[in-house]
């Protein structure tokens, strides 16, 4: 404990100095494409070079640092974290994981232990998806999933996340090669500060991560018809304001149903031209959806948009819907998950089994190869504010499970390719029965927009 506990603080006192990096001088906001994310970049590779590894900053920004094992048949174990941030943000979120994973490696460096395959920690980009509204963008880069239309999205300014990467010397052309072949991926470990309140209630250090909650993200942009605050009689309005309020504490009143399944935020809103003496005339709202069970995620996107236009057709109110993000809930992998099990019994502690309602590096890496999780305790479960607070002595706790699964995953890493390649096998016969895919009603909405509807993304 001693030694992991000297490891834990030299972890801490690189977290302190990461939240350096920020593009605010009163909080941490560090977003893709900054002169603090550069700044950031830095200091992560640095480390990686002292921990000796082989670095290099790939073309969307993801810092990688590899020790390469001598086996000759060695397949890739990715363990990674982001180190982009929200605004206002705690310091914990996305560089822990890193961090954390980049000592276990340096751990085996100094060790000397010799493993049957590569390691790779990688420090994802952009996980947040703060600027252009995406998440994921460095880990879907990892796995190959990375769609190029992307490239055009644009930030708050009009600067496209093409124009950002050209300034920042990268190549988008390359991303399709910085990705990690489908073939040689082992698994994905990610160590991550739970961000609720189970661990901290419960005072147990560690969890299991067992499955990853769904998302949907929208925008829907309202409009009406502003007007003379004094002069529009309140029956001749269509405020767009009042259309996006009422929307929103319906959308409130749908997700806190005892079986809705689902949580539901409004988390921004914006109107456009807003003046004390002006009816709104356009109201732009963000809405987040998340569950883990993607049926009752299907339900509650197709439940809320209806909702909308019926709100919207009462108030003669145009609305465009607009499908910004989406993922399914994940389950992380069976066998990595038993490890993981048997690596917190190797320290007599209580193995706790929870699912993140948060969004992870790991869900975009699951569609290409197997992903685990260890959730560390956080103060309160408080996350996404500057309170976030991890102890010390739960973060060595994590560095001892951690060794301890790395080593339980050497002594079976054959066994984990041989489930791989029966697992494939077992999805492409599947695929072939499923040649003729149903079409939902979510489909439907989105592939026959119509005025006052909903609008493609």
């Amino acid at each position: 404990m001693k030694n992991s506990k000297i490891r834990a603080e030299k972890i801490e006192s690189r977290i302190v100095e990461l939240a350096q990096c920020s593009d605010e001088p009163d909080c941490l906001s560090r977003v893709f494409g900054t002169k603090a994310f550069v700044e950031a970049q830095q200091k992560i590779e640095s480390w990686m070079k002292e921990a000796g590894l082989q670095t290099y900053v790939d073309n969307i920004g993801n810092i990688r640092g590899k020790l390469f094992s001598e086996a000759p048949d060695a397949k890739t174990f990715v363990i990674g974290s982001h180190f982009d941030t929200v605004i206002n943000a705690g310091k914990y979120d996305g560089a822990l994981g890193i961090l954390a994973g980049l000592d276990v490696v340096e751990n085996i460096v100094q060790q000397n232990i010799k493993l049957p395959f590569h390691i790779e920690v990688i420090a994802f980009s952009d996980e947040e998806g703060v600027r252009f509204h995406a998440s994921y963008l460095g880990s879907k880069v990892v796995a190959g999933n990375f769609n190029v239309e992307m490239l055009q999205k644009k930030d708050h300014d009009g600067t496209s996340l093409e124009q950002v990467l050209q300034g920042l010397n990268y190549d988008s052309s390359k991303l399709s090669d910085d990705a990690v072949r489908p073939e040689d991926w082992l698994g994905y470990y990610e160590i991550h500060i739970e961000q609720g309140p189970v661990l901290y209630n419960r005072n147990i250090a560690a969890g299991i991560v067992t499955a990853i909650a769904g998302q949907r993200r929208m925008s829907i942009e309202f409009t009406g018809i502003a007007g003379h605050a004094g002069t529009v009689p309140m029956k001749m309005r269509t405020d767009a304001l009042c259309a996006a309020a009422e929307f929103i504490l319906a959308v409130e009143q749908f997700a806190s149903a005892k079986k809705s399944g689902v949580v539901a935020t409004v988390g921004k809103i914006e109107i456009q031209h807003g003046a004390s003496n002006v009816i709104p005339g356009k109201a732009t709202c963000s809405l987040d959806l998340r569950s883990g069970s993607k049926k009752k995620l299907t339900r509650a996107y197709e439940s809320l948009n209806e909702i909308c236009e019926d709100i919207c057709n009462k108030r003669k109110i145009y609305f465009e819907w607009k499908l910004i993000h989406e993922t399914n809930p994940v389950t992380c992998d069976e066998a990595l998950t038993k490890l993981l099990k048997k690596s917190i019994k190797q320290k007599d502690m209580e193995v706790i089994e929870m699912e993140s309602g948060a969004g992870h590096d790991a869900v975009a890496i699951s569609e290409v190869a197997p992903v685990s999780m260890l959730f560390v305790k956080c103060f309160k479960g408080i996350s996404h504010n500057p309170l976030e607070k991890t102890e010390i002595k739960d973060i060595a706790t994590a560095l001892e499970i951690s060794d301890n699964f790395i080593g339980q995953l050497s002594s079976k890493a054959s066994d984990l390719r041989q489930a791989q390649t029966d697992r494939q096998a077992q999805t492409d016969r599947q695929a072939q029965i499923d040649k003729q895919p149903q079409i939902s009603k979510q489909d439907e909405i989105e592939k026959e927009p119509h005025v006052g509807k909903i609008g493609e993304a």
